[in-house]
This record gives structure tokens, C-alpha cells and sequence, in this order.
């Protein structure tokens, strides 16, 4: 299994990424390492580091960052432990503040912080608004699957626990959207998650969301399967998982508990005794490739879909290599335009339903 598939950009695209430098429990040295790694892929990137002036530039210097790092002094941070309400009542100064504001400002084409979340997407949603059409935003991620491209997009897995069948509806869009424009799928396949696959199971608002959804397919430039469970989220026959925030939270939380739980019992069994550990040398090359294909630092970085700019929010425990695949796709995204083609595709999309319903 490949490395996701970006759509084709332009690597010399000149680029301004927006960096919430002291975001993050590995601190802004793992954020600059990270910055110098996305370099070598995009020799063009521009950055603005938000954060503590005084501690950046000795980093960036230590990095030979100078010609494409602009510090814009802040001296305040969010931490993680602060609740979104308080960092919207005083949370002008801090570097995440910051990094958004410069997107709002149009001084840059994207966002990339290990911040605080909950935080991070109220910020966001305050300074950036959302797209026009849009109800609510959804945090999508990819999830390593069977298929061609490697990896499956989903959404929500956290942006809010709530979601009717008109949110589903916009996932679906953002969703397909996001799959086309950032990993090049043509026609996604778009699932609705739900207990079972028969039209007659699930919630109300999954069975209208059904409808909505298959009414917009066609239009909306997606191939609609229909409900699919929790086995086919890492599956071939879908591109696309849509469910509310609160079912894709867990959902993503299990499958990190498991692959930690299935990782240490390996190690575990590998060590049992001398005959366990000559299997384990015989089996270190596939086990490497199994690690490869699972490692979450690749594809690290959730999108918030639905506002107005590109905010890619990176794990708060990331390391360098894992801040860079963050840097990458919020690149990979500016330079695709996605958000004026999300905005386009929406607005399109919603005038379809709103004739078939009138």
C-alpha cells in the first residue's frame, strides 16, 4: 500500500503556509524541524511562523530557514488545557490567534497548528466564518484502507457531536470534494455510516439523510453506495465515510487504542522466548512494511472543511516528520484552489436540492 495519491499540483506554486509555531506537546523545535522536511518537497513554500520571537529565530537558524521563514512575534500560547470559550474571550495575542488571522488577512493560503482542537476550530469558525451554504463544520481525516489510493477520507470525526441529515448532506459534498480536489478520485464513492446496511435501519435522520444524499450524487459528481458499517471504513468498496462527529470520534479513538494494542502484543509475543525472537528477525521486513502502511505521521493532519480558508490541524504530539505531512497537504490544498472549488460544488449542489424539493 502507496502513500496517499495528492492530485497534481505545481511544486514550484508559490505558496504561503500560516504555522502556529508554539502549538503542540513536542514544542516549536519539532514544529521547525518539521517546516525544514516540507521544504524538500516544496522548494517554493513560503511560511509565517507565529510564536515567542526570541526562541523562533534561534530555531530557524539552527534549521537554515531565514529566506522562507517571516516570525511574527506573539507572545501568548494556547495550551491544551484551556477550553475554547475562554480562548475566544482573550485569546487575541496568542500564536494561534495569529495564524489564523493571517489566512483571514489573506496574507496566507493556509493554516497549520498541533494546537488545542476544541480551540483551534472555534477560532477558526469566529475569524474564517463558513462557507456560504454550509451549516457546520466537520474535521476529516484519512483513514488507511484497502483501496487503490491507500487511504479512505471521513468525516466528522470531532468538529461537533451533533449533525441531521442536512449536515450529512454537506459532508457528503465536502467530503467528495475533498477526496477529488486533494487526492484526485474522479467519481468518490461516498458511504453512509450506520449499525447495518438495509434502507430500514438507523435513525431518522440517517434514513432522510439517505435520500438527500442519493439525490445529490449525480449532480454532486460522487457515485453514492449507500449505508456501510464499521468493517468497510478501512475497505476497497468505498472512498468517502460520512457520520456525525460523536460516532467518528470514537470510531478513530478505538482504531488508535487497537493499533497501539495490536503493535505492543507483538512486541510482547516477538520476545517470549529465543525461538519468538528468530521468527521476529525472519519477519522484519513485512513487519516494517505493515508499520509503513500504518504509521499515522504520514497522513497526519485533519482538514476543517466548510470555512472560509485552509486550517489543517496537525496531532498535538507530532513529530517532525508528522508536522511536515501536515505542511504538505495544507500545500497540496492551496495550490489545488480547494476551497473556491468546495464553495463552487456546494453552492451548485444546494441549488439542485432546492429545486428537486420545490
Amino acid at each position: 500500500m502507496s502513500d496517499p495519491k495528492p492530485s497534481e499540483v505545481d511544486p514550484g506554486s508559490n505558496i504561503t503556509i500560516s504555522v502556529d509555531a508554539m502549538g503542540g506537546d513536542s514544542g516549536p523545535g519539532a514544529v521547525i524541524a518539521g517546516l525544514s522536511i516540507a521544504l524538500k518537497s516544496y522548494p517554493n513554500i513560503k511560511y509565517l511562523v507565529h510564536g515567542q520571537k526570541n526562541l523562533l529565530q534561534n530555531l530557524i537558524q539552527q534549521e537554515n530557514l531565514g529566506q522562507v521563514c517571516t516570525i511574527i512575534d506573539a507572545d501568548r500560547v494556547v495550551s491544551m488545557n484551556d477550553k475554547p470559550s475562554q480562548v475566544m474571550r482573550s485569546g487575541k495575542g496568542t500564536s494561534m490567534w495569529s495564524a489564523i488571522s493571517s489566512v483571514k488577512q489573506e496574507k496566507a493560503d493556509a493554516c497549520v497548528s498541533c494546537g488545542n482542537t476544541g480551540a483551534l476550530l472555534a477560532v477558526s469558525m469566529v475569524r474564517l466564518r463558513m462557507i456560504s451554504g454550509i451549516n457546520r463544520p466537520a474535521i476529516s481525516i484519512l483513514w488507511p484502507s484497502l483501496g487503490s489510493n491507500g487511504f479512505n477520507v471521513m468525516l466528522d470525526v470531532g468538529a461537533d457531536i451533533r449533525a441531521d441529515e442536512n449536515d450529512l448532506l454537506q459532508f457528503a459534498l465536502m467530503g467528495s470534494s475533498y477526496s477529488r480536489n486533494g487526492f484526485g478520485i474522479e467519481n468518490p464513492k461516498v458511504g453512509l455510516l450506520n449499525v447495518g446496511t438495509e434502507e430500514h435501519k438507523g435513525r431518522p435522520e440517517l434514513k432522510l439523510a439517505y435520500d438527500l444524499i442519493s439525490a445529490a450524487a449525480n449532480y454532486g459528481g460522487f457515485e453514492f453506495i449507500g449505508f456501510v458499517e464499521g468493517n468497510d471504513i478501512p475497505s476497497s468498496k468505498v472512498d468517502v465515510i460520512v457520520t456525525d462527529g460523536f460516532t467518528g470520534n470514537i470510531a478513530l479513538k478505538c482504531a488508535e487504542g487497537t493499533a497501539s494494542f495490536i503493535g505492543s502484543a507483538l512486541k510482547d509475543a516477538f520476545r517470549y522466548n529465543l525461538l519468538s525472537r528468530i521468527v521476529a528477525l525472519v519477519a522484519n521486513a513485512p513487519l516494517r512494511r505493515l508499520k509503513k502502511t500504518t504509521d499515522p505521521r504520514r497522513v497526519n493532519g485533519g482538514v476543517f472543511l466548510g470555512l472560509n480558508g485552509i486550517v489543517v490541524k496537525s496531532h498535538g504530539a507530532a513529530d517532525p516528520t508528522a508536522v511536515a505531512a501536515a505542511v504538505s497537504l495544507a500545500y497540496r490544498l492551496a495550490a489545488a484552489k480547494f476551497n473556491s472549488r468546495l464553495a463552487a460544488r456546494v453552492a451548485s449542489s444546494n441549488s439542485f436540492i432546492d429545486k428537486k424539493s420545490g
